[in-house]
């Protein structure tokens, strides 16, 4: 990787973004640059201070408000790292919509899917052709975005899929949930199940096309599972968190990755949680009443 690297982490202001956020500006050189990004100018702000200001930041870090469901701001900011500094070295795609066990899942369909979804399409488009040779591009998943979590009748829309075809994927739940068929087509109610595995399925998608090229230059795209995180949007859907890491504890593993030497090709493309690729065909569809969100 090159010795002034670029990072940029999404839905950075809090939670685990800001641990990776914290991680990486520890981690990278003092010629290095972190750009913390959110929505709220103030927030991004106070957070790229707050960081720039612990006593383990090496690296420069710097705010830059990015709304993830603005595709058209997130490949601006893509050109723009492109022309100023040839392109980005790690990219972490972290953003989240938060939904409360009470809401109606169906009525924040929009926003979770915009979110998580078409918010990594577009990231997966404009940051794969930034990424620098050596570069991490990495979208944090969960366990829960393995195919074997949805209902068998759903796995074609996913298994071996083109982004175009995860996309299209995408947009069809969307217009069942909208349209109310989407239970009686084997789509889950809890919108995370099928997020995960379409944003898995996306990272599958794009590594699939770039193996060859990616491997020979030390670049790696994956996802990653953090494992249960005890964060403001997965508090209220656990009763236990005896179990739970902090922000930074779940940040450690995706970092070590970050920062590996060697590119493991086991790993390449792959949903990766503490260091080992989850077998994409695995998982049993969830029950219904287990309202789990980020295990």
């Amino acid at each position: 990787m090159n010795a002034s690297r670029i990072a940029l982490v999404t839905g950075a202001n809090q939670g685990l973004g800001r641990a990776l956020v914290e991680g990486l500006a520890a981690r990278m050189n003092p010629d290095g640059l972190v750009l913390l990004t959110g929505r709220s100018r103030q927030r991004v702000t106070d957070a790229a201070r707050e960081v720039g200001r612990l006593p383990g930041t090496r690296a420069s870090v710097e705010g830059r408000v990015l709304d993830v469901t603005d595709t058209e701001a997130i490949a601006r900011l893509a050109e723009d790292l492109r022309a100023r500094y040839g392109g980005v070295d790690i990219v972490i795609s972290n953003a989240v919509a938060r939904v409360l066990p009470e809401e109606s899942q169906a009525e924040r369909a929009d926003e979770f899917i915009d979110v998580s979804n078409t918010a990594t399409h577009a990231i997966l488009r404009s940051f794969g052709p930034a990424l620098r040779p050596g570069g991490r591009l990495l979208v944090v998943a969960s366990s829960l975005g393995t195919l074997g979590h949805l209902d068998p009748r759903l796995h074609h829309w996913f298994d071996g899929a083109s982004l175009e075809q995860v996309e299209y994927a995408v947009e069809s739940w969307r217009s069942a949930v909208h349209g109310g068929s989407a239970q009686e087509a084997g789509w889950p109610v809890w919108l995370n199940v099928p997020s995960k595995v379409a944003q898995v399925a996306a990272v599958r998608a794009l590594s699939a096309e770039r193996r060859a090229h990616d491997l020979a230059t030390g670049t790696l795209i994956a996802s990653v599972c953090p494992g249960m995180v005890d964060t403001a949007t997965s508090r209220p859907w656990f009763s236990d968190y005896s179990q739970a890491q902090s922000p930074a504890q779940a940040a450690a593993a995706v970092l070590d990755l970050v920062f590996a030497g060697h590119v493991d090709p086991a790993l390449y493309g792959e949903l990766v949680r503490f260091g080992k690729a989850l077998p994409w065909h695995d998982g049993t569809p969830p029950v219904e009443q287990d309202r789990m969100l980020t295990p």
